[in-house]
């Protein structure tokens, strides 16, 4: 993997798919900060509240470098597509991509249970001037599928597998792919400040021997009990090393 410098933004970024980047760093000179929502807010009305919030701070919209959604229910691949379509018009306009290249990172899942009404943010990340900073990095969250090789059902990990063998093929893709990122943005567990999974299955057997043993757990794991975005996935993570984050309440 290689990596591409957005300069407007001040980060540097793994190109992917259209829809998101694999994951994003801090150039020189400048942090990542991540804000979280206190509730899930709709599409609309929280690239609004992003705008503001870049705004409050001096920072223009080419700082929004990575963010993290909410969806009701997992899509089906059509419906991946149209949604990912509605998603980037935004980021178009504020002049984030350049053709099809979106230097944004994402994770998109849905809560399993108290789901939201309708897609939206749960948090969102973005750069700010630090002459002083050291690393900050964010990995989008990937799922047990390789990205941009066609429908994610054709390219699964045990694909209809849920059995303890088939968690664990799917959750040693998805460690490598989030370790094949790291390293592409300079970075490696030993960096990260949370490392998030999103399963409604249950990945204890292999916590110890995967998670624990490559390092990804010394800050403990975030379990969100949510799908990964497109049916038939079971299991996504992504993870992040920041020095920031915040709260914000709407």
């Amino acid at each position: 993997m290689s990596t591409r410098t957005f300069a407007p933004g001040g980060y540097r970024f793994i190109p992917a798919v259209s829809q998101y980047s694999g994951g994003v760093a801090a150039e020189p000179g400048f942090r990542v900060e991540r804000a979280r929502f206190s509730r899930v807010v709709p599409l609309a009305e929280g690239f609004a509240a992003i705008e503001r919030h870049l705004a409050s701070i001096g920072r223009p919209v080419s700082a929004f470098c990575a963010c993290e959604l909410r969806s009701p229910a997992p899509f089906t691949e059509e419906g991946f597509r149209a949604f990912n379509a509605i998603y980037i018009e935004t980021l178009k306009r504020w002049g984030l991509m350049d053709g099809e290249v979106n230097p944004v990172a994402r994770s998109n899942v849905c809560p399993e249970l108290d789901p939201p009404a309708e897609p939206g943010f749960f948090a969102f990340s973005y750069t700010v001037v630090d002459a002083q900073a050291g690393p900050s990095w964010v990995v989008a969250g990937s799922g047990e599928s390789a990205e941009g090789r066609g429908d994610y059902r054709d390219n699964m990990v045990a694909r209809g597998d849920t059995s303890p063998a088939g968690l664990l093929a799917k959750g040693r893709f998805v460690l490598d792919e989030m370790q094949r990122r790291m390293a592409a943005l300079g970075a490696d567990w030993s960096s990260a400040t949370v490392t998030q999974v999103y399963t409604v299955h249950d990945f204890h057997p292999f916590i110890g021997d995967e998670l624990v043993r490559r390092g990804a757990m010394r800050g403990g794991v975030t379990w969100h009990f949510n799908r990964p975005p497109v049916r038939e996935l079971e299991y996504e993570m992504d993870c992040r090393g920041l020095p920031l984050e915040r709260v914000l309440k709407v």
